[in-house]
């Protein structure tokens, strides 16, 4: 990758097993269709995902948690997280707080629940619909999805457009935006991740090029 780091990618579902932390600096949780609060989902695999932050949080690495991730993050630590006044899908401007690192976007959105914060969480940016970022010591909650290209989102929309064109939206014409947006999407993203590392580093100054993700 362009910053040094080795990735390793990894399925988290009832039929994985829970991957070891052994010279992991950087634990990133992405985006799910599940619920965290879905009792179901915690049986099958969430709560070993559960573990897995307490584990991570334990030896003292950072975890990176976008959407689901930023959820998971959220209720480990104490925070509730449940179905949101409404969807939000699409390209949007967040509302940084005034010490934020992150930038305003927009950012694509592709969830249904949000977050209520735990007491020990500080809020890095917010909408009119719900917690956009936030950090809880050393890890990081992004409820965007800075990942995203338009490759990536005809998946999305492949195997559950129907979700969306029912709440009114028009996958191809958020796919042609994302096509649009992607140039500029991707420097913000570069930047959100420079924001990681920068914040991880202030609690471990070891986390850098040649560390493991």
């Amino acid at each position: 990758m362009s910053r040094g780091f080795e990735l390793a990618v990894l399925l988290f579902n009832e039929s994985s097993s829970t991957p070891s932390l052994e010279n992991v600096d950087l634990v990133v949780i992405l985006g799910s269709s599940a619920a965290v609060y879905d009792p179901d989902v915690e049986r099958a695999w969430f709560a070993r995902e559960l573990a897995l932050i307490e584990d991570a949080d334990r030896r003292g690495i950072t975890v990176f948690g976008i959407c689901f991730g930023a959820q998971a993050l959220c209720r480990y630590f104490g925070g509730v997280v449940g179905p949101g006044n409404e969807p939000e899908i699409g390209w949007h401007v967040v509302e940084p707080t005034a010490d934020s690192p992150i930038g305003p976007g927009p950012w694509f959105e592709y969830h249904f629940d949000a977050c209520r914060l735990p007491a020990t969480a500080t809020l890095w940016a917010t909408s009119s619909r719900c917690v956009q970022a936030f950090s809880i010591g050393r890890h990081i909650g992004v409820q965007f999805h800075p990942e995203i290209d338009a490759a990536q989102l005809r998946d999305w929309f492949d195997a559950s457009g129907d979700d969306a064109r029912s709440l009114g939206y028009d996958p191809a014409a958020l796919i042609a935006q994302t096509v649009d947006e992607e140039p500029r999407a991707r420097e913000r993203a570069r930047e959100l991740i420079d924001v990681v590392v920068a914040h991880s580093r202030a609690y471990d100054p070891a986390v850098g090029p040649d560390a493991a993700v």
